[in-house]
């Protein structure tokens, strides 16, 4: 194993299944010479070509268009917008063509298509350009939604999503491209599942269950946890759409308790759409009601430290699973 960062595990995948199938190629918004708007195509262009590697408008309804007709057509096409937010330009040809396709035509036609989308806040970006999102989309029937959220999982996920049938939204926090990991050795072939989640942490008195940049938030809760004595298993779900629910299940019968850690909004988010399957599944192992940390009900503002105050962190976490586990518990 070596140490990569998430942005050069990114492109080390793009470019192993670029090698791999001649049908792949990569299009955005000064993904070419520029390298991306975060260097993650930064330097395929010279190697790959520009039919391969293709520049395009900054008009995300055309290039998305453009992306649905290159995969009905055959290729798998991996296209980058420079960020979530703008797929709202894009989202008629995202949730009325690229997800229904394949089921208003008889199941004739295949989409494989990745669109890769970073997200998130706490860059001082402002509310138009510190959303998530994955939530709408995971409403989606048609469309796969993952977040992953370490340079071992984003570079395997990103492989199975360009070999996967279907179109997949690839949601990649802004504030991961930095943080490294560790990676198979170069030339290791490995994929990582799309409808898999992973116990990041093994524990027996609450369940903590998040995605994305709040793995790393979570993790470091459950290690503040684990000095009051609160041993917490921590899942990242990697993908929002489809759950892993067996492993949320097989969770829940060990610990009994749950909290759920999300950047997004609470109401009718990712978050609650959780609860509501874990009540309908494990309902008769829960000693405590579901415990939700999430983000501020409110745009996000532009002043750093109302940011930061409206970004869930560690302590919310703490104190969220503090609620729930009686302090006899952890002396048993």
């Amino acid at each position: 194993m070596r140490t990569l960062t998430y942005r050069d595990a990114l492109r080390e995948a793009i470019r192993e299944e670029m090698l791999r199938d001649e049908r792949v190629f990569i299009m955005g918004e000064d993904i070419a010479g520029y390298g991306g708007t975060y260097a993650v195509s930064k330097g395929l262009f010279e190697e790959f070509g520009e039919k391969r590697v293709r520049d395009t408008p900054l008009a995300e309804e055309v290039i998305t268009g453009l992306t649905i007709g290159a995969a009905l057509g055959g290729l798998r096409p991996i296209l980058e917008l420079m960020t979530v937010n703008f797929s709202l330009l894009a989202s008629d040809l995202i949730i009325n063509s690229a997800a229904k396709f394949h089921y208003m035509f008889g199941g004739q036609p295949q989409l494989p298509l990745v669109i890769r989308m970073p997200g998130g806040g706490g860059a001082q970006r402002g509310a138009q350009h510190s959303q998530m999102l994955e939530t709408m989309y995971a409403h989606i029937p048609g469309l796969k939604v993952v977040t992953p959220a370490t340079p071992y999982d984003v570079k395997g996920m990103l492989k199975s999503a360009v070999r996967d049938p279907n179109p997949v939204l690839f949601i990649e926090h802004e504030l991961l491209y930095n943080i490294k990991g560790e990676v198979p050795d170069e030339g290791v072939e490995y994929t990582v599942p799309l409808d898999r989640g992973e116990v990041k942490r093994e524990g027996r008195h609450v369940t903590i269950i998040t995605f994305s940049r709040m793995l790393h938030v979570t993790m470091q809760a459950a290690e503040d946890l684990a000095k009051e004595g609160i041993d917490a298993e921590v899942i990242d779900l990697r993908s929002v759409r489809p759950i892993d629910i067996d492993l949320l299940v097989d969770s829940v019968k060990k610990t009994n308790r749950v909290v759920i850690a999300e950047e997004g909004w609470k109401y009718y988010g990712t978050g609650q759409g959780l609860a509501a399957l874990i009540y309908e599944y494990a309902f008769d192992y829960l000693d405590a009601p579901i415990q939700h940390v999430t983000g501020a009900d409110v745009p996000m503002p532009y002043s750093k430290p109302l940011e930061r105050i409206a970004m869930p962190n560690k302590d919310a976490i703490v104190k969220a699973a503090k609620t729930i586990v009686p302090a006899a518990l952890t002396r048993a």
